[in-house]
């Protein structure tokens, strides 16, 4: 009868211990907050960008600024794998004549997918409006026109304006496309100078798009895909409509290796 008693006494004094010593129920798992799915995006298309300095071929190069160096000047970037830029500057001496400049700018740069920021199209969308309207609203800018340029990457415009400066009349071009998760800004300017005439604004504009439609070949190529103005993503970006791509086309064809 004692040992009977004692037992059921210290049973019964259990449950009224520090909580420490209790079990976690079934229906609660392992005891912690059941853990939310986590939000998902669209993975990046893009993964890698040219060498910049390479994203033009030297007969283009060779076109646009005939007396620069092919090898250009790479920009400072301490993230190469996300921005880069390359810059060539060609002054053609003509003596008493004066001189033809031209100076051509790319730059390129890569959005990541993120749960936070969205996906990489997305914010390269975003980014590639505010590069048309800076542009747009360049400061000295004059006579300013922009055209919607089709066949080059998912979306594209080309501003161009004329620039007074000091050294004489310049026409400047810009071209900002988006590829993907990837936006090209594209800056191609000219000026006659010490009396030489002034370039002409549409054969200028006219080499700009060559290249900017060159510079997005450039980027799919770096990721071993190909293009013909046309993003190669199974799943278009918003706001832009797909064809399915015909059997044998260059679009549908899986990815190379490395």
């Amino acid at each position: 009868m004692l040992i009977t008693a004692a037992c059921s006494s210290d049973s019964g004094d259990a449950p009224g211990k520090a909580g420490a010593s209790a079990k976690p129920s079934a229906g609660d798992g392992s005891g912690q907050p059941s853990a939310k799915p986590s939000p998902t995006v669209q993975a990046s298309v893009f993964r890698e960008l040219p060498e910049p300095c390479k994203t033009l071929p030297k007969k283009t190069l060779g076109d646009l600024v005939p007396e620069a160096d092919t090898d250009g000047k790479k920009g400072s970037s301490d993230n190469t794998a996300n921005r880069a830029s390359c810059s060539w500057t060609s002054l053609d001496n003509n003596g008493v004549k004066g001189s033809q400049f031209r100076w051509l700018n790319v730059s390129l740069l890569r959005f990541d997918s993120d749960t936070s920021r969205g996906s990489g199209n997305d914010q390269a969308h975003a980014y590639y409006t505010r590069q048309v309207q800076d542009a747009k609203a360049a400061s000295g800018a004059k006579n300013v026109k922009t055209e919607a340029l089709g066949g080059t990457g998912d979306e594209a415009t080309a501003v161009h304006y004329d620039l007074k400066k000091k050294e004489g009349a310049f026409k400047q071009q810009t071209v900002v496309a988006r590829v993907e998760n990837v936006v090209i800004t594209l800056d191609y300017n000219g000026a006659g100078l010490a009396g030489d005439k002034t370039p002409d604004a549409d054969d200028l504009t006219a080499d700009a798009k060559k290249a900017a439609k060159e510079a997005v070949t450039s980027v799919a190529s770096a990721n071993g895909r190909d293009t013909e103005g046309s993003s190669p993503s199974a799943s278009p970006s918003k706001g832009t409509s797909k064809s399915p791509a015909p059997k044998g086309s260059s679009s549908s064809a899986a990815p190379k290796k490395g």
